[in-house]
């Protein structure tokens, strides 16, 4: 029996549970949660898991907020909340089944991939839907569709294409710009290069894994629980590529320790690693600083937005596929220049605004003019993502509009012509950026996350009072997300 006192993990997940039930209602909480799980809370990230990927994917699209307040309210020191497939730890694996029965590929196309020179340890723990026929390495499948040949190359991402390319194709298994570290913003193709990379190793018989950010952490506890993280790191030290996807995402000490180890057993025994991020790795404020060092240690590449010429040619190409299959439709250049012109945030928007087009054509049989384009998408044009604001460049902006040095905003300085413009700043990066108090503290010099909140309630309350400040900091606002 266990001695009263703290409670266990298991009973906060039932309160928990209770909570979402009362809040949510008895037949939203039966639809989508009564099937949620916890698997395990580790340095501070909550671990759930459901037994399908459609389910994870609705409630982390309309839930997963919730789950983490109502979660932060019965346990303070859970930060994060991470939904995973039952299968993904490895829970459901069917006993029944035979040692060198094989899975049947979840891709319409099949990948070549090589045999894992060490059979005897386990694969890395993955839904069985989503292994490769022939792959015994585990990993995330890689795409078939994102590819070199469909890469469409422009200005803002030839530097990108062309690191990607000289590490796909290097001579002997040579081993360059280790680790290469591309960076950029959601929909701009750094996964595309990441997919691109691995298709073609693993045509060189070379031994590839791909993970994202998650399905590393959640091998990795699937190991810690299993007993087998020994085997775990042998078979992520035993590859030619590693690829590791959203990177900001990992989280927790222990993981990040055996990141930081996987990253230099690999890089020392010359394996090559390729790694995205949203952001560069200074920004990686999460991350171990060594394990920080390290990435910023090989070629860091960032894709920058997409220029007008390079989203004309994805609308093109994206039509004429799309013409072998829908002979009739028929977008003229006035339009796809509209459309270029329009949507400025990512490639993802650029394709929802062909399937936009493409249903008005088949469901009207009208057909695309400027006017119709217009409307088609119209959501795209007023919903498009803002610029995504650092910490970094609001320091230095401010610090320019108020004739200081950056390195006077970090420092211990205290007097008003410091002090005034170093509020500013940590209220903006509150306003403007989704950093935690305790990571604008860190980049402001260090300083606690008291003095950040201090700063940003001493700052709200002089806007409410002061309208000069109030316009000036509009104006900061508006020269940041321009």
């Amino acid at each position: 029996m266990e001695a009263s006192g703290e409670p266990t993990a298991a009973d906060v997940w039932a309160r928990v549970k209770r909570r979402l039930r009362a809040e949510l209602g008895e037949d939203i909480f039966a639809s989508w949660f009564g099937r949620l799980e916890l698997d395990s809370v580790l340095d501070g990230c909550a671990y759930l898991t459901v037994p399908t990927r459609f389910l994870k994917s609705w409630i982390e699209s309309h839930y997963a907020d919730r789950v983490l307040s109502v979660y932060r309210s019965e346990a303070k020191d859970v930060e994060r909340v991470v939904i995973g497939v039952r299968n993904t730890l490895g829970r459901e694996a069917s006993p029944q089944r035979r040692p060198n029965e094989t899975s049947r590929p979840s891709t319409p196309a099949p990948m070549t991939t090589a045999q894992a020179t060490e059979p005897k340890a386990p694969s890395l723990p993955l839904p069985q839907e989503e292994r490769t026929e022939n792959s015994d390495l585990g990993g995330a499948p890689l795409d078939p569709r994102l590819t070199f040949e469909s890469f469409i190359v422009g200005r803002s991402n030839a530097l990108a294409h062309a690191a990607a390319d000289r590490v796909a194709h290097a001579p002997n298994g040579q081993v360059i710009y280790n680790p290469l570290y591309l960076h950029a913003g959601v929909g701009l193709g750094k996964t595309h290069l990441l997919h691109a990379i691995g298709h073609e190793m693993r045509t060189q018989g070379r031994r590839v894994i791909y993970l994202t950010a998650d399905r590393f952490m959640y091998g990795f506890v699937a190991s810690l629980k299993a007993q087998t993280s020994l085997a775990f790191k042998e078979r992520l030290r035993g590859i030619d590529l590693l690829i590791i996807d959203d990177v900001q995402f990992i989280q927790g000490k222990q993981i990040q320790q055996e990141f930081g180890h996987t990253l230099n057993a690999l890089i020392d025994a010359g394996r090559q690693i390729v790694i995205a991020a949203d952001r560069p790795p200074a920004d990686l404020e999460n991350l171990d600083e060594r394990v920080r060092s390290r990435l910023a240690g090989g070629l860091v590449v960032e894709v920058t937005a997409l220029d007008e010429a390079l989203r004309t040619s994805i609308l093109s190409t994206r039509i004429e596929a799309l013409k072998t299959i829908h002979p009739t439709f028929e977008v003229g250049p006035s339009v796809i220049a509209y459309v270029a012109r329009s949507i400025t945030a990512n490639g993802r928007d650029l394709e929802g605004a062909v399937n936009r087009l493409l249903a008005h054509a088949t469901l009207t049989g009208s057909a695309i003019t400027l006017e119709t384009a217009e409307t088609a998408i119209r959501d795209l044009v007023r919903n498009r993502e803002p610029k995504r604001v650092k910490i970094e460049d609001i320091q230095k902006l401010v610090a320019s509009r108020y004739n200081v040095s950056r390195s006077d905003i970090l420092s211990e300085r205290r007097t008003a012509a410091v002090v005034r413009p170093r509020q500013i700043a940590m209220y903006l990066s509150k306003v403007l950026t989704l950093r935690s108090l305790p990571e604008i503290g860190r980049r402001f010099g260090g300083r606690d996350h008291t003095t950040v909140l201090h700063a940003v309630r001493k700052i709200e309350k002089a806007l409410g009072e002061d309208h000069a400040l109030s316009d000036e900091v509009e104006l900061l606002k508006r020269m940041l997300q321009e």
